[in-house]
């Protein structure tokens, strides 16, 4: 029998909660304060737990927060006045699986508790059955290549979150891989076969995410019937319309549990949303586990091993891709580029003078002229503290050795350089 541990100062509450509840299958236990529930979640973990917010000595969310340390996997509903919404709300950020406004009435509890007690039995499934994932233990360095911590910081994150349940927000500037983040953890943590389903909130019309996307009073639309047992994959969220923003929250509360849920934006959701540009609720139901795309230009040491791997895949009329070199001078000029679309257009570039070269070795004069152009390159202000030294003697070797070159790209005065 499913258990449910009720957390409330009011014995009203108790006995109001237990003639719903139990009547309905449930196995119910009671805790007056947040210490008490804690220790007795402890002894005994249920299979959800039904908190008021506002209690002494310890209150809702700090129960919530050591709940969720003590037990990540906890499922926990958080109970409010309509006057503390925005706390309840904010308990999302902390991980609440949902919450309920006082005085709510006994469906909206019953779907509440249904739409968690799904969400528990459908993880332990997926844990259960051990289902093999299509991803393979060097995919992600496959996909990730690179040699810079910051590259391997993100790929021992990914490894990491993979089997993870909980909504994945990945952030980072355009083209810095946010496809192949979602398409590595769909792959490492759903059973191979899974489906993937990505909507681009870009260039979604409202009608198609009101077809796909929504449905119908939260009903949820084609995509995310689609998306069941597999990973739904909003790229672009920071696009989606105010209107649908809203919408979406109803469909993540009504099918959550269905789906994998994986979201992508190149802007700071947090600030938007505190600036009343982007759903507050939306903001903390997507953003329980954030993972950071590092830009080209904070690891331009991979860019050696980015050089090969993308000549070794790049198809060349010619002659073997692989044997394809680039001269220093070219992998300066490469280096020193700021790169503003990032992997993507790394790729690009690469793929493009590979595919088009008549030479096997290649040379700085055989980029694209917008490589070459100064005003693309970063000041030194824009690069990361610690790599002067480094990031100096790559603009000087693109400028092959001319200080005052060197010193106008940088935008630093030329006795910097002497």
């Amino acid at each position: 029998m499913p258990s449910i541990l009720i957390v409330d100062d009011l014995v009203s509450i108790h006995e109001m909660l237990e003639a719903v509840i139990q009547p309905t299958g449930y196995k119910t236990a009671f805790a007056t304060d947040g210490e008490k529930a804690l220790v007795r979640y402890k002894a005994d973990k249920f299979d959800l737990v039904l908190a008021d917010i506002d209690m002494k000595p310890m209150d809702g969310i700090t129960l919530l927060k050591q709940l969720k340390l003590y037990d990540p996997a906890a499922v926990i509903i958080i109970m409010t006045a309509y006057a503390s919404t925005e706390s309840a709300i904010s308990a999302l950020k902390f991980g609440a699986f949902d919450y309920l406004q006082k005085p709510f009435k006994v469906d909206e509890l019953m779907q509440a508790l249904k739409r968690g007690m799904e969400f528990k039995r459908t993880v332990a499934e997926r844990e259960a059955t051990g289902a093999s994932p299509s991803a393979k233990a060097g995919d992600f360095e496959a996909r990730f290549v690179g040699v810079s911590p910051k590259v391997k910081r993100l790929i021992a994150q990914l490894k990491k979150l993979a089997h993870a349940h909980t909504p994945i927000l990945i952030s980072g500037e355009l083209g810095s891989g946010h496809e192949i983040a979602a398409e590595l953890l769909h792959a490492a943590g759903t059973p191979a076969g899974s489906p993937l389903v990505p909507i681009d909130c870009r260039l979604s019309s409202m009608e198609s995410l009101r077809t796909g996307l929504l449905g119908q009073n939260g009903s949820g639309g084609t995509w995310v019937q689609a998306a069941k047992g597999g990973t739904l994959f909003l790229l672009h969220l920071q696009s989606l319309q105010k209107e649908a923003q809203a919408e979406l929250v109803s469909v993540l509360r009504n099918h959550a549990h269905n789906f994998r849920l994986v979201c992508a934006t190149e802007e700071d959701l947090e600030k938007l949303s505190e600036n009343g540009h982007f759903n507050e609720e939306l903001f903390y139901r997507v953003a329980s586990l954030p993972v950071q795309l590092p830009s080209l230009r904070e690891r331009l040491e991979d860019i050696p091993a980015l050089l090969k791997d993308v000549a070794g895949r790049t198809a060349n009329p010619q002659f073997d891709a692989k044997q394809v070199e680039f001269t220093d001078d070219a992998l300066a000029t490469l280096c020193a580029y700021r790169w503003p679309g990032n992997l993507a257009e790394f790729t690009q570039v690469v793929s493009q003078v590979v595919t088009t070269t008549e030479t096997r070795v290649i040379t700085s004069e055989q980029l694209p002229l917008r490589i070459h152009e100064l005003n693309d390159w970063p000041a030194l202000a824009d690069y990361l503290a610690g790599q002067e030294k480094q990031y100096i003697a790559r603009v000087l070797n693109a400028c092959q050795g001319d200080k005052r070159r060197a010193a106008t790209a940088l935008k630093i005065d030329i006795s910097r350089l002497v």
